[in-house]
């Protein structure tokens, strides 16, 4: 298509000339174009199909990563801007998809992106969530959640006509089907299908996110993980889990009759891929139907199925595997206990290890247990997490199935967390590799050239891309949230859930730190600026505490007029993926903290070190592997190894005082939490409980890593000021960042798990 004719369709869909359209007509026209030119690359075709079931689809807006991937962005872009309108200002119309949380619902928002780029055949399949998990707001230092709609009369979705019956216990459900296209690299389109309850109401939600939790039919798709604290908030997640399978459940039986499978060969027409185990229910319920709607046999089913699911999982932590007990399943969806008894008891049948049963002694059911044990492939995120199931967290599992196991290391999809995000970057990339590695990004391996890497002049212009990235993210947050940072100062940024895992609490015993150091007189050569971006479940009180105790941080150190020019810090409110495009580009430090051995893999410390960001973190998740791409010279590692964390851990070695007591620098920053200062701009409860957690327990570590972090940040900020040096460091990073590509992580599912065919004739 060129120019001409896209500018004549733009007008067609608008109804206009673009000139005399407002933004939201423009906006509304061209999300109709997009829709239809979107169209031509759905097929469909293929006998066998991926179903990829997950809790969250973290999208983001959709508006100019559909442009990129239709290849008109440019074309449109210009379009506008000869009739004096502006692309970027349609962006900011755009409403966010509260479909996702973290990196888990932006994991799987990247491989649907993969998947349609590839020409696989394959839909994501998840929940219509109306109000999201929250909007988070700052007030007195403190965490606020408020709703976050964003479905409108104009949206990305489109109502289908399929409707299923969802029976739970005294009552039924009618689930309504909507689409999102799936746009690849390239024009091949694939559906994710978000299922939704025709009885909701939204008004049900009075202060904050306060709803009536056992009003199940006016409830249900809400909010993304609903509070689960109490009874009722655990037995909802029942029924959104339930709900989402069941309705999934019955497209993947229908759309496979529809091709012709007696059933009994599913395996040929559909793998079901389970992204962690909230969507584990799939299992027994695709047996409740095949035996109870279709005739077949309780041993043919459970054959069935399991040569149908795969299992990915996405943690190392306990509480992040999920168990539910027998009662809920009672109360919700009775029918399925039968089912769940009959997998356990074959399993028991045929094993004597009881950590590996699905119902154990306290009468609760393992999710995961019935995914490993009913799913034909088992895979960890990142070779050290996937290392740690087989030797550690599934071990008793891995001696049973050896041959389940494998590693599928998480990707990100370079079209949004480059093209998209980083512009300039990419043009400037362009220049110098050609345009080959926004389809395969392998060819960034070129920039790691001898002659790239000694060219002075090169690396000052990759300079001058980075301090324009701040510049522009300064200048956003000033207008947006009324922060005032330096674009001149180093850009150390943490950003992800907050969890204790990742240990943001770190980072703020560091800030403690500098802040004294500083006030002490040690001023640093260039000013550092601590950017936080994070979200704490609502029921999370210690991630709570920790936000309470950065905002105090931002509050005391800002106001500081002897320290404000050297130090700052700012957390970000209600960080998602549009502020995440804008915090990425402009990274100078990324900060991987977690404690060795607890993150699964991390896709953050990925999109940084693509945008240049040099890695400052522990050997953990998937900082493993870059740190093996990109050399000890151009990452920043610190702290305990996982083999020594684990076995402190097996032998409760760890006292988190002691480590305090023999180390002053550590003692005053934890001693700071209470002090005047700290109680003057915030809560004393939350700060003593805070201090109290890690004085008295500190579970992940923290203390331990303390001397070791300070050391290696600072010498992190001193090799900043001979910027040629950074500069290579930067452009090595971006060039072993390829191997991160979303694109070839589907490729290898692809090769190893699903066996889906490519469809030819839309690539």
């Amino acid at each position: 298509m060129n120019k001409a004719q896209l500018e004549a369709m733009l007008k067609t869909h608008c109804g206009k000339s673009p000139e005399f359209c407002t933004d939201k007509e423009l906006y509304t026209g061209l999300l109709s174009l997009v829709q239809t030119l979107a169209r031509k690359g759905e097929s469909g075709k293929g006998k066998k199909k991926l179903y990829y079931i997950s809790a969250e689809f973290l999208i983001g807006k959709l508006l100019s990563n559909n442009l990129i991937n239709l290849r008109i962005y440019e074309d449109v872009k210009s379009i506008l801007e000869s009739y004096g309108k502006s692309l970027s200002a349609l962006e900011e119309l755009e409403p966010e998809p509260s479909l996702g949380n973290g990196g888990l619902g932006r994991l799987a928002a990247c491989f649907l992106d993969s998947i349609a780029t590839l020409g696989l055949n394959g839909d994501g399949i998840g929940l219509n969530y109306h109000f999201g998990l929250f909007k988070q707001l700052f007030e007195n230092n403190l965490q606020k959640e408020e709703p976050d709609p964003w479905i409108t009369d104009t949206s990305w979705l489109t109502k289908t006509n399929v409707v299923y019956t969802i029976p739970y216990k005294g009552f039924t459900l009618t689930s309504r089907m909507y689409d999102i296209q799936v746009t690849g690299y390239g024009n091949c389109t694939n559906k994710l299908h978000l299922f939704d309850v025709e009885t909701l109401n939204e008004d049900l939600v009075t202060e904050g996110i306060s709803f009536d939790k056992t009003d199940i039919k006016e409830n249900l798709t809400l909010f993304l993980y609903p509070d689960d604290s109490d009874r009722a908030g655990q037995l909802l997640r029942i029924y959104q889990q339930y709900f989402m399978v069941s309705s999934g459940a019955r497209l993947i039986l229908n759309e496979a009759l529809s091709k012709g499978s007696t059933l009994y060969d599913l395996p040929d027409y559909a793998v079901i891929q389970i992204n962690d185990t909230h969507p584990t229910m799939v299992i027994p319920e695709l047996i409740r139907l095949l035996t109870t709607e279709h005739g077949m046999e309780m041993d043919d089913a459970i054959q069935v199925v399991s040569k149908t699911c795969a299992y990915t999982n996405h943690t190392i932590l306990a509480e992040a595997l999920e168990t539910w007990p027998m009662e809920f399943f009672q109360e919700a969806v009775p029918q399925l206990i039968p089912i769940i008894e009959v997998l356990d008891d074959k399993v028991r049948r045929k094993f004597d290890d009881l950590s590996t049963y699905i119902i154990d002694k306290q009468e609760r059911v393992h999710m995961a247990h019935i995914d490993i044990h009913y799913g034909f492939s088992v895979n960890g995120v990142a070779a050290l997490h996937t290392d740690i199931l087989k030797k550690n967290e599934l071990n008793p599992f891995y001696r049973l199935y050896p041959e389940k196991f494998n590693n599928k290391t998480n990707g990100i999809t370079f079209r949004r967390w480059l093209l998209h995000s980083n512009p300039q970057l990419t043009a400037f990339l362009s220049q110098l590799i050609g345009e080959g590695f926004k389809k395969n990004a392998s060819q960034l391996e070129m920039l790691g050239d001898k002659a790239f890497i000694a060219d002075e002049k090169l690396l000052h212009r990759l300079i001058a891309i980075k301090a324009d990235k701040k510049a522009e993210l300064a200048a956003y947050l000033k207008e947006t949230q009324g922060l005032d940072i330096n674009p001149q100062s180093i850009f150390d940024i943490q950003i992800k859930r907050l969890h204790e895992y990742k240990r943001q609490q770190l980072n703020a015993l560091y800030l403690v730190h500098k802040y004294l150091a500083i006030k002490k007189g040690k001023r640093p050569s260039t000013p550092v600026t601590a950017l936080f971006g994070a979200k704490a479940a609502p029921a999370y009180t210690i991630a709570k505490d920790i936000i309470h105790m950065i905002l105090c941080l931002q509050q005391i150190i800002n106001s500081d007029l002897e320290v404000s020019p050297y130090l700052k810090v700012a957390m970000v409110s209600n960080y998602n993926v549009t502020l995440a495009e804008k915090l990425i580009p402009a990274c100078d430090i990324s900060e991987q903290i977690s404690l060795a051995s607890k993150e699964a893999s991390g896709t953050g410390n990925m999109k940084l070190m693509l945008n240049g960001a040099v890695t400052l973190g522990t050997d953990d998740g998937a900082n493993v592997e870059i740190h093996r791409l990109v050399g000890d010279e151009n990452i920043y590692i610190f702290g305990d190894s996982s083999e020594t964390v684990i076995r402190r851990y097996q032998d409760g070695s760890y006292c988190s005082k002691n480590y305090c007591d023999s180390n002053p620098d550590l003692r005053e920053a934890v001693d700071f939490i209470t002090g005047p200062a700290m109680l003057a701009a915030g809560s004393r409860e939350r700060l003593e409980r805070l201090q109290n957690e890690l004085l008295s327990k500190d579970w992940f570590m923290t203390f331990p890593d303390f001397r070791s972090y300070v050391k290696t940040k600072e010498q992190a900020l001193n090799d900043y000021e001979n910027r040629s040096s950074w500069a290579r460091k930067m452009l090595i990073n971006i060039s072993k960042a390829g191997y991160f590509s979303s694109d070839r992580a589907i490729s290898q599912y692809n090769r190893d798990i699903w066996k889906l065919e490519k469809d030819a004739s839309r690539l």
